[in-house]
């Protein structure tokens, strides 16, 4: 199942992909809010039925997903943590040692961002990067969870885009500044259900730049894969019904370029990132315009 944001005027609202359209189920249901009420509710399989309900109601109206503003496909996440350095060429390419445990850094809430959203480049930077992920997100509550039964307490999966200000990542070696601007975290447009992804360890991963392939690769070259990552850091940290983990990025960003090659993001760039069976991500950089 395909679940997304819907933002309205007044809220965001839960609305599921069909074969027939967008169904909005807050409209309908408002005991189905949002996709956070949904995973800490474990309400799935209610979700279930009413699609299947829907599909045979022909007086039910649908939506055309090209008419709606989507937000984040998970709006309010308890943690955004990411991986770095996760596939194998991409470290190469970064001229980095490859990690003997998975790296680990976080973004916050304030960069997450919605598909088709327009993304503004801060003023003080001149080498904003992409980085297309797979991401993770949590289904229940997870603690020192072995690999085996990992992937278990995972409700789903999405596409997302680790967009980076690389002179503001390495200005100090903390990462964080590069990593959180507002919107750096474009995710979605959909949520997909962990059953109908049969193994998150071998999906298709790219990235294209104004329609140029910029990421081509599959996450079979992640170091650390998915049950390693979710059972490593719950031994460190509770994860909660809602938390997202992005998972690294493949070789292929701007970074890991020729300095003579390096063609930052700039305003107008259309960035489309896609992971298999998830969806296409479509954001826009913007510059920014002071008031």
């Amino acid at each position: 199942m395909k679940l997304l944001t819907i933002r309205t005027d007044k809220e965001e609202q839960l609305g599921i992909s069909t074969k027939k359209g967008i169904l909005n189920v807050t409209e309908k249901f408002p005991n189905f809010p949002d996709v956070k009420a949904v995973i800490k509710n474990s309400s799935i399989h209610e979700l279930i039925n009413l699609h299947d309900k829907a599909l045979k109601d022909d007086e039910l109206k649908f939506l055309n997903e090209g008419d709606l503003d989507i937000g984040p496909c998970v709006t309010d996440p308890g943690k955004i943590i990411c991986v770095g350095l996760n596939y194998r060429k991409h470290a190469e390419e970064s001229g980095a040692e490859i990690p003997k445990s998975p790296i680990l850094f976080n973004k916050y809430n304030n960069t997450l961002a919605g598909h088709k959203e327009s993304i503004k480049l801060p003023n003080d930077s001149t080498q904003v990067d992409y980085e297309a992920e797979l991401a993770i997100v949590i289904g229940k509550e997870t603690k020192e969870i072995s690999k085996e039964h990992a992937l278990e307490h995972v409700f789903g999966y999405s596409t997302a885009n680790d967009l980076t200000a690389r002179d503001l990542q390495f200005r100090t070696n903390q990462w964080l500044l590069g990593k959180n601007l507002d919107g750096f975290c474009p995710l979605g447009p959909y949520l997909v259900t962990a059953d109908e992804i049969e193994n998150p360890n071998s999906l298709d991963i790219s990235c294209t730049i104004n329609g140029e392939v910029r990421q081509k690769s599959n996450t079979k070259d992640m170091i650390f894969y998915c049950d390693e990552i979710v059972s490593y850091i719950s031994h460190y940290m509770t994860l909660n019904p809602g938390d997202v983990i992005l998972t690294g990025t493949p070789e292929g960003v701007v970074l890991g370029l020729e300095e003579s090659e390096q063609v930052w993001l700039a305003d107008g760039d259309e960035i489309e990132v896609e992971v298999e069976g998830l969806g296409k991500l479509h954001n826009i950089i913007r510059k920014r315009i002071e008031e």
